[in-house]
Parts: structure tokens; C-alpha cells; sequence
């Protein structure tokens, strides 16, 4: 297993037995801002169907998100946050397995969700549950027996971003911003917040356009190079925001798989910022 990246589907039938390994089923979509609400959906009727064997099923639309947060998404509060993955079976040696149905955008929430809170032991399952069932792997619809574990809620804060900070970040030129929602979004054609448009000086990187034709993120040498179409180098500081920090996460996971070590998620993203009246707004 690659700490805080990918595993794949062969590594992961393998490793299935391991007592130290915890899979994470967290499968579910999200429907466009046009559409009426509700718009962010579990799949945990698919996981009582079928799933990977050993896999524990997460809510991603409650259990990993502040409730008292009006904006949807942004990560739980470390009490509530420590309570989740404890009851998940998650201690200071277990290694994290994420997957959903969803080219990998929850999963890398999850993960990214992990690492702030200084879990280090985490990775994606490349491909997906797609993948995993394309390839005839073994499903099973049983429930596993989880034992709760001791995890420690730690904070690392330089992977999270306030929308201060992105604002001093503007002032400052210090921070590339990558915004990784749609270009009709990012254009200011369509929006989940009030007002319309981007964070002004933000490059637009859809999150499609990081994932392969089968549904995995697509090669390092090729994230490289599509970063570097857009004008971002390895060693630039970089800022991922989205709607509400889900896409975003895949956004940060595909520069690490790309070789770059300085990123960070604005956790409120555009729900944030197109909601407040204080920041400036391109488009």
C-alpha cells in the first residue's frame, strides 16, 4: 500500500485479510444545482446489495460533515469527527482503504478528511467499486463485525484552508487557487451559491478532466502535464476549492499523485465565498 494515494484492485483483493485494514464503502452522487433539493445522496441501499468483503458503509452527506454548517460539506468537528472513525474501527495503525461509485470523488473526500485529522495510513482504491465489479472480484452483502477503535482526532492545519486565508493568499500572490468545478460554474453560467463566478486569478481544472475513461485518476505523467498546460509547476503552493470541498479533495489527491507536496483544501470553497458579500468575484 502507497500511504495517502492509490491502491489498486489486485493489491487490495490481497491484502483483504489484513487485521489492519479497514475498507470504506462510500458510494453515493450528487445532482446538479438546477435541479430541486435535496441534492447530495448516500448509496447505502447499494452497499446492503453488494460490496467489497469486510467494507464498512459511510454516510458522506452526514457523517463526516458539521451538521450545525449551513453550507453542506465542510469537515465534521474534531469531537464529532473522532467519534465517526472510532466507531468505524479506525486506530493509529490502521490502514484506510476508501472507495465509492463516483470516479473516486468520496472516496478522496474521505481521505481527505483522514489526513486532516493526521491519520496517515490512507489511500483510494484506484478505479473504484466499477473496477472492482468489472474485474469479477469478490462482493459479498454481509455486515461486518467491527470492533471500535481508538482514533485520535489531530488537525493539521496546513491542509485546510479559511476563507481568510484564501483571501491573504490573494493579497499576497503566495497561492495558486485551482477550481475544479464545471466550466459553466467557473464562467458564471450556473452556481450553488448566491452569486456567480470564481475566486478572481483562479485557474479552472474541471475535476472530469483528472479522471481516466475507466473511472481511475489518470497517470502521474499525465496530471503533470495537464497541470503544466495550466501553468502549475511542482513547486508551486496550491489551493483546491469546489462547492463545498468534495471535488476539491479530488483535486489535491490528483496533484499528489502528480508530485505536488504543497496543497491544501479551501473547505468552505465557492459556498463560502459566492455567499459572502466581503469577497470580490470574477467571472
Amino acid at each position: 500500500m502507497q500511504d495517502n494515494l492509490l491502491v489498486t484492485t489486485d493489491w487490495l483483493q490481497r491484502h483483504l485479510d489484513d487485521p489492519h485494514l479497514r475498507v470504506v464503502d462510500i458510494r453515493g452522487h450528487v445532482i446538479a444545482a438546477s435541479e430541486p433539493p435535496p441534492h447530495y445522496f448516500n448509496h447505502r441501499e447499494d452497499w446492503l446489495e453488494g460490496h467489497i468483503p469486510g467494507a464498512v458503509f459511510v454516510d458522506w452527506v452526514h457523517e463526516i460533515t458539521d451538521p450545525d454548517d449551513p453550507r453542506h460539506a465542510p469537515v465534521a468537528p474534531a469531537a464529532r469527527y473522532q467519534a465517526f472513525a472510532r466507531r468505524i474501527g479506525i486506530s493509529e495503525n490502521t490502514r484506510v482503504v476508501a472507495y465509492d461509485d463516483a470516479d473516486g470523488m468520496f472516496a478522496a473526500r474521505l481521505w481527505w478528511t483522514l489526513l486532516y485529522y493526521g491519520h496517515r495510513h490512507v489511500a483510494v482504491l484506484d478505479g473504484g467499486w466499477q473496477r472492482w465489479v468489472a474485474e469479477g472480484r469478490p462482493v459479498t452483502a454481509d455486515n461486518p463485525a467491527i470492533a471500535p477503535g481508538n482514533f485520535v482526532a489531530r488537525p493539521d492545519e496546513s491542509l485546510r484552508r479559511s476563507g481568510d486565508q484564501v483571501q491573504a493568499g490573494l493579497e499576497s500572490a503566495e497561492r495558486l487557487l485551482v477550481d475544479v468545478r464545471s466550466p459553466s460554474e467557473f464562467a458564471g453560467q450556473s452556481s450553488r451559491a448566491r452569486r456567480f463566478g470564481h475566486i478572481p486569478g483562479a485557474l479552472n481544472v474541471p475535476r472530469p478532466a483528472l479522471v481516466a475513461e475507466d473511472g481511475g485518476l489518470r497517470p502521474a505523467d499525465e496530471l503533470r502535464a495537464l497541470f503544466a498546460r495550466h501553468g502549475l509547476e511542482d513547486e508551486a503552493g496550491v489551493v483546491t476549492y469546489c462547492n463545498a470541498g468534495v471535488s476539491a479533495s479530488y483535486g489535491m489527491l490528483a496533484l499528489r499523485v502528480a508530485g505536488f507536496s504543497d496543497v491544501s483544501v479551501y473547505d468552505g470553497s465557492w459556498k463560502d465565498w459566492g455567499n459572502d458579500d466581503s469577497r470580490l468575484v470574477a467571472s
